[in-house]
């Protein structure tokens, strides 16, 4: 019996971050052989969802503003629902349409707005907060992408486990692999870095990302270094106001390159050809610039916070948040050839078992198990 699945994909960003990888990389695992899935998207994502192989119903252009797209969610996407009849909706970013017609279920991608809110605009918490306690009681399953975050999920929400799937995050390894020199040679001239080392952040520069330690921690590794790699602090601009301070700190004698969002295909280059990928975070759900970092074979340094543990094992080498710890961890790794090489084919391996294909086995056993239970007042009378 062919199983029918709806997939609101109108909160994906433009610049592809967050839900929007995530959404692009699990799409065409999900369509398979007895499996139906439609997706809705904006139309800017028209042609990107087709190549899935998914079909795509684009929303109204009104819905393409951020309150406007909320007010869709609710009244739009109901009625749409009423009418393509699919057997689950997925909701793949914390919020979900009240009146759903049929079963929902909702991904929540993270639980440090409970744990951690200061490292989230006040706005963002509360937001996040509330949907995922309304989400958590009316959803008929949840998809976390990791054990941490179904355990913080569990324990700040009140949602029993058995309606909480595990889906780690996968990895796509024809695109994420060690970089050709040329590739990587490319990209250093493009950052202006031809012939020079660099340690690598990839991530939205946001507080929970450590960014400002990592600068410090950074300049204290490298300040003797007669070869001291510049930091690359690659990513989309968010809201951490204290990484200008940090950076106008360095001495002047250091490289600090703040190239911003790169397009995916630098990725790799910047990845595995840097020296070390540093990634300091507070606390992540789940950690993919990680995850991409292990597949392009670099040397990973991060902290066992929530969820990187998951992901890293024993194939990346951890620190503290604070600067000082990532400094001494930072200046123990460049001063190891042998200990970067190592870390760096362990993590290839690792990586590996991460597939978009298994995530889409994990999704696919969260929609069965809520196809056919109906909408949650439906439930909650029988």
């Amino acid at each position: 019996m062919t199983l029918r699945v709806l997939v609101d994909a109108t909160a994906v960003p433009a610049d592809r971050g967050g839900v929007g990888r995530y959404l692009d990389a699990l799409l065409p695992d999900l369509v398979r052989p007895g499996v139906e899935i439609e997706v809705v998207v904006q139309d800017r994502d028209r042609d990107l969802a087709a190549a899935t192989g998914a079909r795509v119903l684009p929303v109204a252009g009104w819905a393409g503003r951020p309150a406007a797209r909320l007010v869709w969610e609710q009244v739009g996407l109901p009625l749409l629902a009423m009418r393509r009849r699919p057997d689950v909706l997925l909701s793949p970013h914390y919020t979900m349409p009240l009146l759903a017609p049929v079963p929902v279920v909702v991904t929540l991608h993270d639980a440090t707005f409970f744990t951690d809110p200061h490292l989230h605009s006040p706005v963002k918490a509360r937001f996040f907060r509330a949907w995922t306690r309304v989400s958590g009681r009316l959803a008929a399953h949840l998809v976390v992408p990791s054990a941490a975050t179904g355990a913080e999920v569990a324990r700040e929400a009140g949602v029993r486990p058995d309606r909480t799937t595990v889906a780690h995050h996968g990895v796509d390894t024809a695109l994420f692999r060690p970089p050709a020199t040329a590739d990587a040679e490319r990209v250093a001239q493009a950052l202006g870095l031809a012939g020079r080392p660099w340690v690598a952040f990839l991530g939205t520069i946001e507080p929970r990302k450590n960014v400002p330690a990592l600068v410090r921690g950074w300049a204290r590794a490298v300040a003797d270094r007669p070869d001291a790699p510049a930091l690359v602090l690659a990513g989309g601009q968010g809201w951490d106001d204290q990484v200008d301070s940090a950076v106008a700190a360095v001495p002047a004698d250091l490289t600090v390159v703040r190239p911003g969002y790169l397009p995916l295909a630098d990725l790799p280059a910047l990845l595995g050809g840097a020296q070390v990928v540093a990634y300091p975070s507070l606390g992540e759900g789940f950690g993919l610039p990680v995850l991409e970092a292990m597949a392009c074979g670099a040397a990973v340094l991060t902290t066992d916070r929530l969820a990187l543990p998951e992901v890293g094992g024993d194939a990346v080498a951890y620190s503290g948040v604070e600067d000082t710890s990532i400094a001494a961890a930072l200046r123990g790794l460049l001063d190891d050839d042998e200990r970067r090489a190592e870390l760096g084919r362990a993590a290839r391996e690792r990586a590996a078992g991460f597939t978009w294909a298994r995530a889409a086995d994990r999704h696919l056993e969260a929609f069965r198990a809520a196809a056919g239970t109906g909408p949650w007042w439906r439930r909650r009378r029988t």
